[in-house]
């Protein structure tokens, strides 16, 4: 597929990483030429420095015979007025804008085929905001990812000396929850991937995936850990985009404050949210007497949100020194994040990792639907629609275990088939086609 994409920052960067490596013709456009020659050292693309807006720059970009647009410039209007320009002067099939300004969201119109004609929108802001609040409403989790429409999730836990399953067979699953079908899909032990069997023990430190109904989330996560009291009180380091969306996204259940570095922007904030729930504070996240002063040894939830890595590090390795039960760390590095999760940080998001799921939907072959980085990037979950009937499909009509690449097979790179030990009533699941209303 040929696909031009605009910006070389960290969006466009990652969006770039991920597509050539599926053997994709890219062309990144952007006016940084350090940008553009640092992702061409590193990755095997073609740049060019240029505005994206430009018709001439968009045409030898390779606009007149390209598959998709993808724009991620930092700039809304940018995005918008590069979708309609490769709508109506290149004809290019497909369209991706990334946006930040709610508004666009909420009003269609503006980007549809009357407008600025864009196929698809994506917000890295309000992803990365949603999988924040999903971590807060499952503190045991370090992931939750929703499949079918919010029916299914797969949880990432980390297993604890003492839980109900930790140093039994992954077999015991079945035995201890005979009505309800929860399967474990992948293990991480000490960095690297456990293909799960039957007779696996889950030991203490192991990262286990669970897939179930999201009504079954707690009995899952109860299997393999304590279940901790739920968070109440939350402080956010950080009034970007992202802490602004959460400080108003959590309901009035919650307790919020919300630190600050820049005068002009706590003014700002403080006209957004709610001040019956959420108190915003001027002043730096890493200053100890302020943590103090504000009660973060009170703190369910200490979520650090700021743009600097060494910032959302240090602050949140303050605040579970001095009293935080839990903390959240936004770390661009990749490295950063393998580096200290686990430590006093119990949570590092990769942002570039978190949201990239939000294109590749609509990049990949195939009816995709979704599909999710796990841990930060060394696995894939996908969900797609089967199509077709039994002679022209290799699932559609058939038992799993009948498939060439049965579903239990692992999403790890690197790994074996999953449970075959414990996949419960195997031989009574079939794939159908979407008039079916199944799809596995």
């Amino acid at each position: 597929m040929k696909i031009i994409i605009l910006g070389a920052g960290r969006v466009g960067g990652s969006v770039a990483e991920n597509l050539v490596s599926e053997r994709n013709d890219i062309t990144v456009v952007d006016t940084d030429i350090a940008q553009l020659a640092a992702l061409q050292d590193r990755f095997d693309l073609r740049t060019l420095a240029g505005n994206g807006t430009h018709p001439p720059v968009l045409r030898q970009a390779g606009a007149e015979d390209a598959d998709m647009l993808i724009a991620t410039t930092a700039r809304d209007e940018t995005n918008l007025v590069a979708c309609q320009l490769a709508a109506r002067l290149f004809n290019i099939p497909t369209r991706i804008a990334r946006i930040r300004a709610p508004e666009f969201l909420e009003h269609p119109e503006i980007t549809g085929p009357d407008g600025f004609q864009v196929d698809h929108l994506i917000c890295p802001e309000q992803t990365m905001t949603d999988y924040v609040m999903k971590l807060i409403e499952f503190p045991e989790a370090l992931q939750v990812l929703e499949f079918a429409g919010g029916r299914a999730s797969l949880i990432a836990v980390r297993a604890y000396e003492g839980g109900p399953l930790v140093s039994h067979p992954i077999r015991d699953l079945r035995t201890a929850h005979p009505t309800i079908d929860m399967r474990i899909v992948a293990i991480f032990r000490n960095d690297r991937s456990i293909a799960p069997e039957g007779d696996t023990l889950i030991q203490p430190g192991d990262e286990v995936f669970i897939l179930a109904a999201t009504e079954h989330i707690r009995t899952a996560l109860s299997d393999l850990r304590r279940m901790d009291q739920p968070v109440r009180r939350v402080m956010i380091a950080g009034g970007g985009n992202i802490g602004l969306r959460l400080a108003r996204g959590l309901g009035p259940n919650y307790q919020v404050k919300l630190i600050e570095a820049d005068a002009t922007r706590c003014n700002y904030l403080a006209s957004q949210v709610d001040p019956a729930r959420a108190l915003v504070l001027n002043g730096d996240c890493t200053d100890e007497d302020l943590l103090t002063e504000e009660g973060v040894d009170e703190m369910d939830l200490f979520v650090a949100l700021t743009s600097d890595d060494e910032n959302n590090i240090m602050s949140c390795m303050l605040a579970k020194r001095m009293g935080a039960r839990r903390t959240i760390a936004l770390i661009n590095r990749q490295a950063y994040a393998d580096l200290v999760q686990g430590n006093r940080i119990d949570v590092a998001i990769v942002p570039s990792q978190a949201t990239i799921g939000d294109l590749l939907k609509h990049v990949r072959r195939g009816d995709v639907v979704a599909v999710h980085a796990l841990r930060r990037g060394a696995a894939e979950a996908l969900e797609a629609i089967a199509h077709g009937g039994a002679k022209s499909s290799r699932v559609v009509g058939r038992r799993i275990e009948q498939g060439d690449r049965p579903w239990w097979c692992q999403v790890v790179a690197g790994g074996g088939p999953s449970n075959r030990a414990d996949r419960p009533a195997a031989g009574r699941h079939h794939w159908r086609d979407r008039a079916g209303g199944r799809a596995g």
